[in-house]
């Protein structure tokens, strides 16, 4: 894969060195109720560009879902299969092609919004169509300005970053994406054994920490899922399918602990969240597309996953009731 410099697309396999790093997004405006930023929260103005394989794309259309904004903010789905030429746009198993400046490679977006563009090209990204550039490609504030910004048309009933549980969620953010979210990533990229081996320890302590809480609770944070279930859900329903056998983090599987497994079944039977998952996708992407860990391109039929499997988590709100009563 290459990155743009300058607005040239340039192999970047020689800044690749040691441990795995993930570098900053650069795109970093916010769109806000008000328009007070610049780019004013309205129906229609805004398009999102995903992919179904990445797990960072996958929690904006997740919020983009909950917060019933498919109406607000189109989309555009690049094709599974990621090449030297980075991300492109396909109208195959459910891709969707840009409508926006008629691009094959994603990178062209970026050039449209800043023909001397530096850095990674990457999903998901928040488009204006109004002014015809990027205003983000940061997942994490992404899904924050849906949740906060669109309430004039979206469900503001649903709150997935409440005032009284930020600083929870806040912390609770961090330790998963350094050690889960990233976590598998530092596993299957890492340079080197020692830097592979910490890697995979501190993943299933994360793991097994979560494993605790969930025994206590329905959800990370209280009795409703809140923007850390979401972002965590990602990197869950990819583990056993991909992250256990290409990235090497074989400890356990996701199935092999109860209430994990259960509280992923939760969250992918709430209404709309399945739709969101494309498992042909995810599997053809990182089997087809990291040539340097699999570089037969074979993907593995299995395993079998069974997401519709009815879950336990329920007894967690009967718990509630009874004490109440």
């Amino acid at each position: 894969m290459g990155m743009l410099v300058e607005g040239q697309w340039v192999d970047d396999s020689a800044m690749r060195r040691g441990g795995f790093h993930r570098p900053d997004a650069p795109l970093r405006n916010w769109v806000t109720a008000d328009g007070s930023s610049g780019f004013k929260a309205e129906a229609g103005r805004y398009h999102l560009y995903i992919s179904y394989a990445c797990p960072w794309a996958h929690r904006a259309l997740i919020v983009r879902r909950l917060k019933k904004l498919e109406d607000a903010i189109s989309l555009s789905v690049v094709d599974w299969h990621m090449t030297d030429d980075g991300w492109h746009f396909s109208d195959r198993d459910g891709a969707i092609p840009d409508p926006n400046v008629g691009a094959k490679f994603l990178r062209e977006v970026y050039i449209a919004s800043d023909p001397a563009y530096t850095g990674r090209v990457t999903v998901p990204v928040l488009w204006d169509k109004k002014t015809g550039v990027i205003v983000n490609n940061e997942s994490s504030e992404i899904i924050r300005m849906f949740n906060d910004a669109f309430s004039t048309f979206d469900d503001a009933s649903l709150d997935l970053y409440p005032a009284d549980k930020r600083a929870e969620i806040d912390a609770l953010n961090d330790v998963i994406y350094d050690t889960l979210n990233n976590g598998v990533y530092k596993c299957g990229f890492g340079g080197g054994q020692v830097f592979y081996e910490e890697s995979f320890d501190a993943l299933f302590a994360t793991l097994d920490d979560i494993e605790r809480r969930l025994a206590r609770q329905r959800y990370l944070v209280g009795d409703v899922p809140t923007e850390a279930d979401w972002r965590l859900f990602p990197t869950l329903v990819r583990f056993d399918a991909v992250y256990f056998g290409h990235f090497k983090c074989n400890l356990r599987r996701i199935a092999d602990y109860p209430h994990l497994s259960n509280y992923l079944r939760d969250l992918y039977q709430t209404p709309g969240i399945a739709e969101t998952v494309n498992m042909h996708h995810i599997k053809s992407h990182y089997y087809h597309s990291h040539t340097s860990i699999n570089p037969t391109g074979i993907v593995p039929k299995g395993p079998a996953l069974d997401l519709d499997t009815p879950h336990d988590r329920g007894r967690f709100a009967d718990d509630t009731l009874r004490a109440a009563g």
